[in-house]
């Protein structure tokens, strides 16, 4: 199957700092984290009172208040992103062939606080007095299937379920559906909302900073004081295109999609490899998907998340793939600013690799002050760095096998 050229045109953006691209990409060249005390639920009894709730978010200000109703917050956070995305690219969905468009997304939790919710009213007054209209949210697939009711989307849904990498992994399918020729065009990308249910989770299993020391909670990746991620909540969507349909109603390119790879490493549960296997095969697969060798690579958008492990195991795949080169290419890691939001994490590196496509500014890794001299790597940190930047590398690895690497590049 000859493999079709595939552009992104269309950027959506609901994150802890900011809503839409611009505001997102200035306060990531700004290095303002989008860090505050957590609002959504009572943390009276917790340790850790501090996350990244989407900034300013109200629902009913973008989509307008009909139809809000029975949704819940992970579906409009996706029905938001979703219309700065299809406003960003210009695209009338309504004049053009709607089953040649599709969606995927990539979520995890989407649907957690909802079924908790609908089950625990179910246990309180017995399943025959549920709220029927609150069933259709429980289902992992609801907010995609909301987003093609909503904007009138007719051709292949997709959901993608698989951690920390689901936002790329949710980008991979849809290019394999455009090259499939089952779509001209897929709305794709990343979900996670925050709620008590899926914050519990990460503070029960210790994955939270400030959990094990007496630290002000902190996101500092590759720094030697990293303790633990910021959880954090949004979603990326983007407008993924075959070549010829973007350039036959003049849209603007972002960035072309020139290789993906991805891997699973099934070391242990809630561990990651030491040895680095799984990220190393996808950062070595999608540079032979996109056809280079790293001496194209201009910029890394890491995964790291402030975890002593993974920043440590990461860096050191980055050494061993890029070998001499990992003292050159410059190294960033957006979520000391975004914090970690899972499924999402791997859509707002991508937003930010695109503002970086699209301006030459790098974003810095904010809170680098103690380098950890076993992760060393030249990164970029203090402040947003101006360069020369025409393919970028964007990882997503998660600690139970899962590991995802992209490249795009500037559109010739």
């Amino acid at each position: 199957m000859r493999k079709k050229r595939i552009v992104i045109t269309g950027i959506g953006v609901v994150s802890p700092v900011g809503l839409g691209k611009e505001a997102f990409w200035h306060n990531l060249w700004e290095g303002k984290p989008g860090f505050g005390p957590i609002s959504l639920f009572d943390t009276s009894d917790l340790k850790v009172k501090v996350a990244g709730e989407a900034s300013g978010f109200n629902p009913q200000e973008i989509l307008g208040k009909r139809g809000l109703i029975d949704l819940d917050r992970a579906t409009t956070l996706l029905l938001s992103a979703a219309k700065f995305c299809l406003q960003d690219s210009q695209i009338d969905l309504a004049n053009i062939n709607s089953p040649t468009t599709g969606i995927c997304i990539g979520t995890t939790f989407g649907s957690l606080n909802s079924l908790s919710e609908f089950d625990e009213q179910s246990l309180q007054e017995g399943p025959n007095f549920v709220n029927a209209s609150r069933f259709p949210n429980t289902v992992i697939n609801s907010p995609a299937s909301r987003a093609a009711i909503r904007y009138g989307i007719k051709g292949p849904n997709t959901t993608v379920s698989t951690g920390f990498c689901a936002s790329l992994d949710a980008l991979e399918h849809a290019v394999d559906t455009i090259n499939a020729g089952r779509a001209e065009r897929i709305i794709a990308g990343g979900l996670e909302e925050m709620c008590i249910q899926t914050f519990l989770g990460f503070y029960r299993l210790g994955y939270l900073s400030g959990l094990k020391n007496n630290y002000e909670p902190t996101s500092c990746p590759f720094d030697k004081r990293r303790d633990g991620i910021i959880f954090s909540e949004g979603s990326g969507v983007f407008l993924v295109e075959e070549l010829d349909a973007a350039l036959n109603r003049n849209a603007h390119i972002y960035a072309e999609v020139l290789g993906i790879g991805s891997d699973f490493d099934p070391f242990r549960l809630h561990k990651f490899n030491p040895k680095a296997r799984g990220m190393i095969e996808a950062m070595q697969f999608a540079l032979e998907d996109a056809g280079i060798d790293t001496g194209k690579i201009d910029c890394i958008f890491a995964n790291a998340n402030s975890t002593p492990d993974g920043d440590y195991v990461e860096a050191r795949a980055i050494r061993e793939v890029f070998q001499k080169q990992a003292d050159e290419v410059p190294v960033t890691a957006v979520k000391s600013i975004t914090g970690e939001s899972f499924s999402a994490g791997g859509s707002f590196a991508l937003a930010a690799a695109l503002g970086t496509l699209e301006t030459g500014l790098i974003p810095p890794i904010v809170n680098f002050e103690q380098a950890d001299a076993a992760s060393r790597l030249n990164f970029v940190s203090d402040s947003a760095r101006m360069d020369n930047v025409d393919k970028i590398m964007i990882n997503a690895f998660g600690p139970n096998g899962a590991n995802s690497s992209v490249v795009i590049g500037r559109y010739y």
